[in-house]
């Protein structure tokens, strides 16, 4: 988790003028605790790769929300996780307008 820099990514895209600007929410799942205090972990990683697809999107107007949304320790069969709840929130509040998430797994199973 220390290795992401918050706002990195939340600039307007220059490339992009005609296209409308994506702020794109990445949301990280891990079923359980093990591993978590490792300096680079799982949801490191996941973040990661989400960043990496979000970033290869900029020229279509992508840019990543600043906000965590991790759900370190929860397990997918339930609603209950605070940044799947805060990512859904912001949702219907339009401060983010695309969830990205590396495998649908993380939402649900």
């Amino acid at each position: 988790m220390k290795r992401s820099v918050p706002g990195a990514f939340s600039a307007p895209v220059p490339n992009a003028p005609d296209k409308p600007k994506l702020r794109c929410a990445i949301y990280t799942r891990k079923s359980n605790e093990e591993g978590l205090d490792q300096e680079y972990n799982s949801l490191d990683a996941q973040r990661d790769a989400a960043l990496a697809f979000i970033m290869s999107q900029k020229h279509e107007g992508r840019c990543v929300h600043d906000d965590r949304y991790d759900a370190g320790g929860y397990s997918g069969g339930t609603m209950e996780r605070p940044g799947l709840q805060r990512s859904l929130a912001d949702i219907v509040d339009r401060r983010i307008d695309v969830m990205v998430v590396v495998a649908l797994i993380a939402i649900w199973h």
